[in-house]
């Protein structure tokens, strides 16, 4: 029997598949379809084979077999595989069988190469429409949650600038004292909070515009800003020279927004009186932007978990969205760059941002 056959040769099938989908250039397989998507892709095919060699095909058993790939659809889009992926995954599963059982002169009736053809077409239908729509439920609520998330961030930032200028006006308080740093705070993060949503518009549309950018220059003017979000913190900006003539190729706007995002989460999690440091230096044929903190490391979780959407570190300072590292993930591989995090335990954490340099 064919899921029998399938039962037995089941490492060599996953093994087949994985190199298939390694080699495949569109859609590029992802480790998670990989390591976790394949042996799902097979199990689902196992599981509609004995199905239909228990009970002979009728609509019943057809949505069994769709029922069955709607929850493997869910599973699928949960592991972050898209569409392009499932639908090559099935299709690689079914020729791997195929072709193995064709080496292995396997005794297995036309009738159950036209069922595997059959299940295969089920399976994909369900899986594809449940993986659809599962993801735009998801895509719903995530963008109903983020809009939430924004209007109060600003309606708070917004009610304290309002509050302060009209502390300002009554002539009862001075401009350099508390309230006036009070009204530059929140107009800073007023600014943040609309150049984080602009970026992630930008970055949904396809929008992003490639220059050469003088990494100097472009540290030296983020460095003004950023020095007056470090004194509001209580800390100290450390910004070292960057070697003259070094350069990058990149939406400035989105660059700018990513490193932004980054010397902020630093400022929230370093400790008062600490310092941050921000160093733009030439690695090979590399450019590496690198934002250290002092924080104190990371504890309980991983670093990686940081970068997915809605997820706050535990600094005092729970403003913000959690959309930001995210976000500037994002914008760095826009770019053809790559944006990690390493942990420096009883230290802090170093964010780079790696991109290749203009020769």
């Amino acid at each position: 029997m064919l899921h029998e056959f399938v039962d037995r040769h089941r490492a060599e099938i996953i093994a087949n598949v994985q190199a298939r989908a390694a080699a495949r250039s569109v859609p590029v397989a992802s480790p998670a379809e990989l390591e976790r998507g394949v042996p799902v892709f097979l199990d689902q095919l196992v599981a509609a084979l004995r199905a239909e060699h228990d009970a002979p095909p009728t609509r019943s058993s057809t949505r069994t077999i769709e029922e069955t790939a709607a929850e493997y659809g869910e599973l699928l889009r949960s592991l972050g595989l898209t569409v392009g992926q499932v639908v090559h995954g099935y299709g690689d599963v079914c020729q791997a069988v195929t072709e193995l059982a064709v080496d292995h002169e396997a005794a297995i009736r036309n009738s159950e190469f036209r069922t595997l053809n059959r299940c295969l077409d089920d399976a994909i239908a369900g899986a594809v429409a449940e993986h659809a729509r599962s993801r735009e439920q998801s895509l719903a609520a995530s963008s109903t949650e983020r809009l939430g998330h924004l209007a109060h961030e600003l309606r708070n930032a917004l009610t304290t600038a309002v509050l302060s200028l009209s502390a300002l006006q009554t002539g009862k308080v001075g401009i350099g004292g508390s309230t006036g740093a009070a009204l530059s705070r929140s107009l800073r993060t007023l600014g943040g909070l609309i150049e984080r949503s602009l970026a992630e518009v930008r970055l949904d549309s396809g929008s992003a515009y490639l220059q050469r950018v003088d990494v100097a220059t472009f540290v030296e003017d983020l460095e003004i800003g950023a020095s007056l979000g470090a004194s509001d913190h209580g800390l100290v900006l450390n910004v070292p020279e960057v070697e003259p003539g070094l350069a990058v190729h990149v939406d400035a706007q989105l660059l700018s927004s990513a490193l932004g995002n980054l010397l902020h989460n630093a400022f929230k999690f370093t400790h008062r009186d600490g310092k941050v440091t921000l160093t733009a230096r030439r690695s090979g044929t590399r450019v590496l932007l690198e934002v250290e903190d002092q924080c104190g490391g990371m504890f309980g979780a991983t670093i990686e978990s940081l970068f997915r959407p809605f997820v706050r570190g535990a600094a005092q300072d729970q403003s913000g969205l959690g959309l930001g590292l995210s976000i500037s993930r994002r914008a760095v591989e826009s770019q053809h760059g790559t944006l990690t995090a390493r942990n420096v335990p009883g230290t802090g954490c170093v964010f780079t941002i790696d991109l290749p340099a203009v020769a």
